[in-house]
């Protein structure tokens, strides 16, 4: 009997046991990526418009209805034409008034072809500059973290002026962090004005889709926090090295883009060393707030004790290379 129950029990086993294996794997598997699904807390700072340049006409110097010429006759006054067609203006010639006519379209038609036409589409559907810039630092620089707080809670990002304060804060915060640098990367798209919200929208829903939760945000000026509701700027940041290892004990690294279109042109080196970090966020830093048309700048972690481990940043910021 007890033969016979072994050789049972050896059955089953080499039966089930591809099935609890296969079960483990899944437990392995999905217990992975639980945590790489965590919920991420964000931080965005972001406004601006996509509004074409305005354009101001000015009449051709000496041109106008109201041209009056001297002499001969009083009427349109002297024509190059007349040896031509015997005909002058002083009696109101109707034949010398088509062929001028046919003339001056003729002329304004050549030039528009010319000239015209390429120089208004590039006033109204200019070339835009889409810029990304991202930083990975290690998250002993915390206080970043308390830097784009303030930064996020005193923005005003309804204006060209403070759209551009915003950048200089953020690329000066940034820089100010050198030693704790370990990620970088930089890319600039440029579309014409009638796509630019188009690309800027999908590549600032791209960044935000990698957190779960926006903990803090500006945008146009009007800030929100679903947690902080009510807080003040100085009750919400910690004061002292203790509380903010308190807050981000756990965390390992801190990720801070930039995104902004602007209607200066953009070129930015690869970014391979600390030194190509440096000139791209000084050349991101100080864009004349005239040209700055929209930022969106968001930062992750942002909640208290939130983390971002070396597995986030390889599975959700895979462009990102070592500085």
């Amino acid at each position: 009997m007890v033969p016979m129950f072994k050789k049972v029990w050896a059955a089953v086993r080499t039966l089930y046991k591809p099935l609890i294996v296969l079960a483990l794997s899944f437990t392995l598997v999905f217990s992975n990526a639980h945590d790489a699904w965590a919920a991420r807390s964000g931080g965005r700072i972001g406004g601006g418009s996509f509004r074409a340049p305005s354009r101001t006409y000015r009449a051709p110097v000496g041109g106008g209805s109201n041209y009056r010429g001297g002499g001969y006759g009083g009427g349109f006054g002297f024509s190059p034409f007349m040896p031509f067609y015997g005909v002058g203006f002083g009696g109101g010639g109707l034949f010398s008034m088509l062929i001028m006519m046919a003339i001056a379209s003729y002329l304004f038609q050549t030039f528009r072809n010319s000239f015209g036409d390429g120089a208004l589409a590039d006033s109204e559907n200019p070339t835009i500059s889409i810029a990304q810039v991202r930083v990975g630092l290690m998250a002993q620089a915390r206080s970043l973290q308390v830097d784009m707080d303030r930064i996020a809670f005193n923005a005003d990002t309804d204006s060209s002026t403070g759209r551009a304060k915003v950048l200089q804060e953020v690329s000066l915060a940034l820089l100010r962090h050198p030693e704790y640098w370990v990620y970088g990367s930089a890319a600039t798209e440029l579309p014409k004005l009638s796509g630019a919200e188009t690309v800027f929208n999908r590549l600032a829903m791209s960044e935000r889709s990698k957190f779960t939760e926006e903990t803090l945000a500006n945008m146009n000026g009007k800030v929100s926090s679903p947690k902080l509701a009510g807080a003040t700027t100085t009750s919400i940041v910690p004061q002292t090295p203790a509380e903010l290892v308190a807050m981000n004990g756990d965390a390992e690294y801190v990720v801070v883009t930039l995104l902004v279109a602007t209607q200066s042109q953009l070129k930015f080196p690869k970014i391979n060393s600390e030194a190509d970090m440096k000139q791209t966020l000084n050349q991101i830093g100080s864009l004349p707030a005239a040209d700055v048309m929209a930022i969106e700048v968001v930062w992750t972690p942002q909640a208290d004790g939130d983390s971002l481990s070396s597995d986030d940043i390889m599975a959700h910021y895979p462009d990102l290379k070592l500085v």
